[in-house]
Order: C-alpha cells, then structure tokens, then sequence
C-alpha cells in the first residue's frame, strides 16, 4: 500500500464468498487517507473467507481474505474428497463452444468481447476498471496490446494508450477542448425553499483532516511575487502546434514553472524539506519529488511526479500530463503515487484564479501556486525612458512554514523563480530556434 499508508477501510469487496478469483484481477477496493484504490488479488483460487467487512478500517498487514489456491474454477479444492455414493449427481453438460461461452460472458457485462470495425474480436477478460475506463477515453480495445498475464488488458496499457494521443472514435456531438470543461453551477441542487444535509464523503474528510492538521502544525506565512511571461507565452505560442502532433496533449505554462522551481530549489534546498515538528529537525533532500495538486469532482488530490529533477521541459509536460490524468481516473493512482512529495505546486491559474493563499502540503515547508497569465498594460523602461505595453503577467504565490523559513529566504526564493521565468531561454529543450 506504499510506504506511508498505515492503515485503509475496506470500501467494497468485488467478489463474494465462494466465487473463483484470477490472480491480479482487482479483488476489493480500499480507501487510505490519500486515495481510493483497488487491490489486485495475489494468486488465483476461490475466495473461501471474508475477514475485513465493508467500511472495517484495518492496519496494513491485517489478514482481510482467505483465498483457497487449490480450487478450481468451479469451486472445488483438488484435496476435497469426491462425494458419496448417496449423492445423486446431476447430469453434466455438453461443453459450450468457445464463442458461445465468449457471447454470454459479453451479454452479462465481462467484457469478454470488443466492437471493433463491425465484428467481435475477442479482448480477453477485462475488469470492470478497464472496461470503465476504456469508455471514458473512447478507447477502441482491440487496439490496446494487453501486458498483464496471458496478455491481459490491464489498466496500465489503457491509459498508456490514450497518453500516446492514440486515435479515438469521434462521437456525434462530442466538443475536445484543451483546457478541462468548467461546471457553470454546483452538481448540488437543492430545491427551492428547502434544505439538504450533505455528508462529508470519505475523500472530503480526509481532505478536512489534512488541512486542520496542517493549519494548526505550521506557521504559516505568503509571499506574492509577478512574473512577466510574455517571453514563455511566445514561446508557448511558438511551439504548442508541433509539441501536440508529437505528444498527443496541450503545451500549458506549468511546465515551465515546475522547471523554474526545479532550479530555484537547488539554489535554495531548505525549501525542499520535511518538517518533524516533534523531533523539532528537518530532513532535506537533494532529489525533487514534484507534488501538482489536481481538482477533481470527489476533492482535492497531490500526485507527484518522481525524479522530476532529473526531467527536461518535456520530461516534465509528460510526466505532469500523465498524474493529472491518472488522478481524474477512478483507480488510476495507487498510494506511491501520492507519497514522497518534497514540494508542491497547485495550480489555480488554470482556472482563472489570479492569487490565493494555498495550505502547505504536510511534511512538506513549502508550497507555491500559480496565478492565471492575463495580459494588461505594464509600465516598463525601454531606452531609459517610462513606457506602457501590454504584456502576460503571472502572480506567483508562496506558502512557507515560518518555523524553519524566515521572510527574507521567500523573498529571496520566489524572486530567483521570477528571474528564471523572465529571463531562461527554455527553446533548446523544445528543439526550435530561439526568437
């Protein structure tokens, strides 16, 4: 379950008792304090017991099921003794053909078949997950070469399928937009007059926890810094059609951040520290573990990018690009996705906020978001003289823990970040000419 998970609450069983199970087919759904996920069963066999029932919170390495490896798929152990002669055996069944068994298994949901250009092809088992997301992407899965035993399809190959920017069926009607679509109201509606008590749902509490936690552990303290980006947005502007075609997703300004706070980390590695407030030290580290806040429909969560010091600009978009895309997939994150995170960078431009005053990400000693890019008049000085010209501006927001960061650090910290967005020449990593 990841190094930092100590605990999880059975969600769901997604067998019962006394059904065959493959192995790594997805068994149960657990909830952690970070993320939902499911769990992949370990061999293949009967489940004989449920230990841990649904919404049962246990410690990692709790026993929660007994599986019967020396079962066959029709339940019976290869040990279990034959039955007596006074049990009237029920008269056995021709074989079904292969196809016939196939069409059955299609018509009751086990996706064991696939359209694809007009007739079935056979895909192999799919679970549920799979099958979910491969509707969600417009996935056509005979296209998707499976890597999981006896070439299965599993989860993994069809969201590497759809980062390759693979070709996907155009439906009547269907709007692509490279920024993500924005509810225009609430999915809450309450009726007029009334009222309606809505529950913390498990994700929301986690959330809850996390923030209080954090809030009443640092001290904590923002900065705001503005960044001209008008270089980067040509530059952006420059490359975004080519970088697309060879991609298959949108060239975004984070990116370009997340590089800039890369090298403005190694000038300044007090940032890129954990906090044990009671064991009052600070443990920093030389490699940056990249956390990005991603919003979703369910809350809040920060996937990191791993060894994100050791990427490119590109090697950044991709790996960024692939946890925003996980997280907003039911089941596309597992716990070491969301686990050793040394600084985080959240996003709020992406929705046109312009500054706000985010919450460190606990153990963490810093955190930094970022402001929409607008254009507007700025005054600056051209030959020595005063001028107004329009430019793209960008707020730079810095929370800090003041018990291990004083003032001037920040200060100093988000205006080297400032310097590298204005002044770094990011072309050669795109492969064009600079301007």
């Amino acid at each position: 379950m990841g190094e930092s998970v100590t605990e999880g609450t059975i969600i769901r069983w997604l067998k019962s008792e006394g059904e065959y199970v493959e192995a790594d087919e997805p068994l149960v759904e657990i909830s952690t304090d970070k993320i939902d996920t499911e769990l992949p069963s370990p061999t293949a066999g009967v489940l004989q017991k449920i230990v841990a029932k649904e919404e049962q919170t246990v410690e990692v390495g709790t026993e929660i099921a007994v599986i019967d490896e020396t079962a066959s798929k029709e339940g019976k152990g290869k040990d279990e003794p034959e039955a007596g002669p006074e049990v009237k055996a029920e008269p056995k069944a021709e074989s079904p053909s292969q196809e016939a068994t196939a069409e059955r298994e299609d018509a009751s949901g086990n996706g064991r078949k696939a359209e694809g250009d007009g007739k079935k092809t056979d895909v192999g088992v799919l679970s549920p997950l799979v099958r979910k997301l491969a509707r969600e992407n417009d996935v056509d899965l005979t296209q998707v070469k499976g890597t999981g035993q006896g070439g299965r399809i599993t989860k993994q190959d069809v969201m590497a399928y759809v980062q390759q920017g693979a070709p996907k069926p155009v439906r009547s009607g269907t709007i692509r937009e490279s920024a993500p679509a924005v509810p225009a109201t609430s999915s809450y509606v309450v009726p007029s007059g009334e009222k309606e008590e809505v529950p913390f749902s498990r994700v929301r509490r986690a959330i809850a926890e996390h923030m209080v936690r954090s809030l009443a552990t640092a001290a904590h303290v923002t900065n705001v810094f503005e960044a001209d980006m008008t270089k980067i947005a040509a530059l952006r502007e420059r490359a975004k059609g080519e970088f697309k075609r060879k991609e298959g997703f949108s060239l975004t300004f984070l990116p370009f951040v997340a590089s800039a706070v890369i090298q403005a980390l190694r000038a300044f590695p007090e940032f890129n520290a954990h906090l044990d407030a009671e064991a009052k030290t600070a443990t920093l580290y030389r490699g940056v573990n990249l956390g990005i806040a991603v919003g979703r429909d369910e809350g809040l969560i920060v996937p990191v990018v791993k060894g994100a010091d050791g990427m490119n600009l590109v090697g950044l978009a991709r790996g960024i690009n692939d946890v925003a895309a996980r997280a907003r997939t039911k089941g596309g994150l597992k716990p070491d996705d969301v686990s050793g995170g040394t600084f985080t960078i959240t996003n709020g431009g992406s929705f046109g906020t312009l500054i706000e005053t985010p919450i460190i990400n606990q153990p963490q000693a810093a955190i930094l978001g970022t402001g929409a890019v607008v254009k507007r008049p700025v005054v600056m000085t051209l030959d020595g003289s005063d001028a107004v010209a329009i430019r793209h501006m960008m707020y730079l927001y810095l929370s800090y823990d003041h018990r291990w960061i004083d003032g001037h650090k920040a200060a100093q910290f988000n205006l080297r970040l400032k310097q590298i967005l204005e002044e770094a020449d990011f072309a050669h990593e795109l492969a064009i000419e600079p301007a």
